[in-house]
């Protein structure tokens, strides 16, 4: 009888973009958050933007009659009919007509499609402009992607616009990110900065990859898209139905851009498996066909927003951000990171600035999705904290 021995292996080989990343910033506050639960805190979550809306029924009902005693893998293209429910919202919604045949690919969400693209879209051209703030995913997509990334700051000042006259690389440049209505600040831009960087677009030759993923929440003037723009010929616009039906759990989306950009894409998909299954495809077109419900929300965020704001003002966090999105972004006094730690010490957990780069640093981002009791409760805590103490909990 023979003995199994255990042989010396050489250490596993992992991808040296993964190595060299930072442990993904939003991880970070579900540590924090069991930390504070296991010294018996009632930890409030403003960290994360999962909304805790229910998603509404008829989508519910979509879903259920979509699936089939069969169940076939998911075309990449997408049904026709879904392509279909995309590009009637998007005449209503926007007034402009896009081809669903050649214009429109179904996406898991938005994330899955914004950090794949860079493996699509970046060739002879390997430099990848995104945002600062801005959702990590624009760089670790490019990272991964073997892309160089050059962070574009944006600042208070200029109302978290891109300072298009100071970035001085637009000749080495395949992709430029842009998010509005922005995530993490709440800005929102106008028709005429997504022209003029369109038209530096097409003089340079590279895409304007635009995340409208928050485009349906706003309190003040109705967002406009890039979609809107008279030539679309560099533009490749995301959106889903997370945000706007409360679906992040059904992981439904799209990409709009033009037919040579969907072409590709679809090219890549089925490699990657990436296709939301035919029964969710089918709760999107029910959900892309109704905005009553779309009305509801925003009017339950509007709600939350105007409950909390006049106490985190008593407590000294001064608003700094648009009036857009599910988001408050909220200036403090020193290291985000810091405040955020202190703010937990309350039971209230807000992602750090910094979580969204350098340029985050000094402000916090509240995400609006705990209930409205939650809602409440937080405001008497912030009102408590910063009477208790004179100035801002934080």
């Amino acid at each position: 009888m023979s003995t199994l021995r255990r042989h010396d292996t050489s250490p596993v080989q992992l991808s040296p973009v993964l190595a060299a990343l930072e442990q993904y910033p939003f991880t970070q506050l579900d540590a924090w958050r069991a930390e504070a639960r296991e010294r018996g805190l009632d930890v409030i979550d403003f960290g994360v933007g999962d909304p805790r809306e229910p998603t509404p029924s008829f989508i519910r009902d979509a879903l259920v009659a979509g699936v089939g005693e069969v169940s076939s893998y998911p075309r990449a293209v997408g049904l026709p009919a879904y392509r279909e429910a995309v590009a009637g919202w998007i005449a209503r919604r926007f007034g402009v007509d896009v081809d669903p045949a050649t214009e429109v690919v179904p996406t898991l969400g938005s994330k899955e499609a914004i950090f794949s693209f860079a493996q699509v879209a970046t060739g002879g051209r390997r430099l990848v402009a995104v945002p600062e703030p801005g959702y990590p995913v624009y760089e670790r997509g490019a990272l991964f992607a073997g892309a160089e990334v050059v962070a574009v700051p944006l600042r208070e000042e200029t109302g978290w616009l891109p300072d298009l006259d100071a970035f001085d690389r637009w000749d080495e440049l395949a992709l430029f990110w842009t998010c509005y209505p922005s995530n993490p600040t709440g800005a929102t831009a106008t028709l005429s900065f997504y022209e003029e960087l369109a038209a530096r677009a097409r003089e340079h030759g590279f895409l304007v990859c635009s995340d409208e993923a928050y485009s349906e929440l706003w309190f003040g003037e109705l967002p406009v898209s890039a979609l809107q723009l008279a030539d679309r010929t560099n533009v490749v616009v995301f959106n889903t139905l997370s945000k706007r039906s409360s679906m992040t759990g059904y992981r439904c989306g799209f990409v709009c851009a033009a037919p040579d950009v969907c072409d590709a894409l679809r090219a890549f998909r089925p490699t990657t498996g990436t296709a939301p299954q035919e029964f969710v495809q089918r709760a999107g077109i029910a959900a892309y066909a109704d905005e009553r419900h779309v009305d509801e929300v925003r009017v339950v965020y509007r709600r939350k927003r105007e409950t909390l704001l006049p106490a985190l003002e008593t407590a000294g966090l001064r608003l700094a951000g648009g009036d857009a999105t599910f988001f408050l972004w909220l200036a403090v006094d020193g290291p985000s990171e810091e405040a955020a730690r202190r703010l937990l010490g309350h039971g209230l957990l807000l992602a750090p600035g910094s979580f969204f780069g350098p340029a985050g640093e000094g402000y916090l981002r509240l995400a609006l999705v705990p209930s409205q009791a939650d809602c409440e409760r937080a405001a008497a805590i912030f009102e408590e904290a910063g009477a208790r103490s004179g100035e801002a909990p934080v």
